[in-house]
C-alpha cells in the first residue's frame, strides 16, 4: 500500500513513524511535512487546505490511503474531495468534523446523544457572556467556539480575563468548571463500528505544576496506572458510540479519529470537548505503544470494514513525551533557530527514546526551529518512571536556544498520583 499522510507536525512524524514500520507500506508520502519527517517519507509541497490539489497530488502518487492529520483541512472538507477522487481517506468529512469545528455543534450533538459534559451557554455578545459567567462563578471557562489551535479556552479565576477572551471572539461557550482529572481517549471508527485505543493524559499549561497560559501540549504519557479498569469500556458505552450514532442518524456519518477530551469528577465522567483527529501530544504516546500495524486499521476506517478487525494488540510498556518548545511560546515564538543534539539522541538512546519533529525545517545541512512546539523527545519504558528518565535523558543531549520544556511530565503518575 502506498500512503500520503497531510500535515507537518510532531503528530504527523508519529504517524509517519508508525507507518513506516507497517510491512504492507510499500511507500510513504507526506505533504507538506517537517525535517524529521523526511527521514521516513518522501516530502511534497501542498497546501493543505485545497482539497482538490491533496487529491491531485494522492492520484499522482498512486495513493492507496490518504490519511489527513491536522484538524484545518478536515473541517475545510479536504478528506471529501479525497473520497471523490475514488482514494480511500483517513477523516471524517467536513459536515462531520463540525464536531471539532464548532463547539456549539458539538454542544447539540451531546445533547442529542446524551452523552454527559458540562452545562453550557452560547454567547454571541459580551452582554450575554457577562450573564453566563456570572451564572456559573469561578473558575470561568470559556471557549471559542471555532478551531484555535488547542489554544482558544481560557479556564481563570480572573472573571476580567474571562470576559477579555469572550469579546476577542465572534462567538463563544461559556461552561460550568469541571473538577477532577483530564484524560484524553482516542477512538478509531468508521462510522459504525467505534475501536477505542488506550487512553493518555496530556499537560496543557505552559509551566510545572500546570502554571502559565494554555499551549497546545507541553506533554503526554499512556498508560494511566491511576485510572479506573473499566474507564474504557464506560466511555465507549456512554459518550463514543452514542456520539457516532447520533452523527450517523443526522446523515453526517463519522467516518475517522474521534478523540475524546474528558474529565473525570466526582460526578462521573463528563466530555470537555471532541476534537475530529489525533491529538498532539498524545498521539506520539499511544502509538508508541501500538503493535497492530497501523495502516491496517487506518484502512479498515477508510472502507468500512472496522468490524472484521482483530482486536488491536498493545505493548505493556508506558510512554513518554515531552514538548521542547521555542523561545515565547505559546506567544509569538521565535524560530530560525539552530537545533543540535538530535545525531546523539540517535545514537545513545535509540531505539528506546527518539525525537519526533513538530516545527522544524531544513535550513542548509541544519535543522532549525520554524515554529512554537518544536520537538517532541519519546521515549518508552517498563514503568511510566523508566520512560520519563529515558525522555529527559535525551532532552538534555539537545540544543535549542531559548527553548523551554516543563520537566514534571509523568511525575505524578509515576509515584502513584493522579
Amino acid at each position: 500500500m502506498k500512503v500520503l499522510v497531510i500535515g507537518s507536525g510532531a503528530r504527523e512524524h508519529a504517524l509517519c513513524r508508525a507507518l513506516s514500520l507497517d510491512p504492507h507500506v510499500t511507500a510513504l508520502h507526506c505533504a507538506p511535512g517537517n525535517a524529521g519527517i523526511a527521514q521516513v517519507a518522501e516530502l511534497h509541497p501542498v497546501d493543505a487546505l485545497d482539497g482538490k490539489a491533496v487529491a491531485a497530488l494522492a492520484e499522482e502518487l498512486g495513493a492507496g490511503l490518504v490519511v489527513v492529520g491536522p484538524e484545518a483541512p478536515l473541517v475545510a472538507g479536504v478528506a471529501d474531495a479525497v473520497r471523490e477522487a475514488g482514494i480511500p481517506c483517513f477523516g471524517p468529512s467536513g459536515q462531520a468534523a463540525r464536531l471539532e469545528g464548532s463547539k456549539a455543534f458539538a454542544k447539540d450533538v451531546m445533547a442529542a446523544a446524551g452523552v454527559p459534559t458540562a452545562r453550557s451557554y452560547v454567547c454571541t455578545t459580551p452582554e450575554e457572556a457577562e450573564t453566563a459567567l456570572d451564572a456559573f462563578g469561578a473558575p470561568y471557562v470559556v471557549k471559542d467556539d471555532g478551531l484555535a489551535a488547542g489554544k482558544g479556552v481560557v479556564v481563570t479565576d480572573d472573571l476580567e480575563a474571562a470576559k477579555a477572551h469572550a469579546a476577542a471572539c465572534e462567538r463563544v461557550v461559556v461552561e460550568e468548571f469541571l473538577d477532577g482529572p483530564e484524560v484524553s481517549l482516542f477512538a478509531i471508527t468508521d462510522g459504525e463500528t467505534v475501536l477505542p485505543l488506550q487512553p493518555a493524559q496530556d499537560f496543557k499549561r505552559a509551566l510545572n505544576g500546570d502554571e502559565g497560559p494554555n499551549t497546545g501540549g507541553m506533554g503526554a504519557y499512556s498508560p494511566l496506572p491511576w485510572a479506573e479498569p473499566k474507564l474504557v469500556d464506560e466511555v465507549l458505552a456512554t459518550v463514543l458510540q452514542p456520539t457516532v450514532d447520533e452523527m450517523r442518524r443526522r446523515g453526517t456519518p463519522f467516518s475517522g479519529l474521534l478523540y475524546a477530551g474528558l474529565a473525570i469528577t466526582s460526578r462521573g465522567v463528563r466530555v470537555i470537548e471532541f476534537n475530529a483527529r489525533f491529538g498532539d501530544p498524545e498521539t506520539q504516546v499511544v502509538l508508541a505503544r501500538l503493535k497492530t500495524p497501523l495502516a491496517g486499521v487506518l484502512l479498515a476506517a477508510a472502507d468500512g470494514t472496522l468490524a472484521d478487525l482483530a482486536p488491536l494488540r498493545w505493548s505493556e510498556d508506558a510512554a513518554v513525551t515531552v514538548v521542547l518548545a521555542s523561545h515565547n511560546y505559546p506567544g509569538a515564538p521565535r524560530t530560525g533557530d539552530p537545533i543540535t543534539g538530535l545525531d546523539e539522541v540517535e545514537a545513545q538512546d535509540a531505539p528506546h527514546a527518539y525525537v519526533l519533529h513538530a516545527g522544524t525545517r531544513r535550513d542548509g545541512d541544519a535543522v532549525v526551529s520554524a515554529g512554537g512546539r518544536v520537538l517532541s523527545v519519546t521515549a518508552t519504558g517498563e514503568d511510566l518512571t523508566q520512560a520519563r528518565d529515558r525522555a529527559y535523558t535525551a532532552v538534555a543531549r539537545i540544543h535549542l536556544d531559548g527553548a523551554h520544556h516543563r520537566t514534571d511530565i509523568a511525575l505524578k503518575a509515576a509515584s502513584g498520583e493522579q
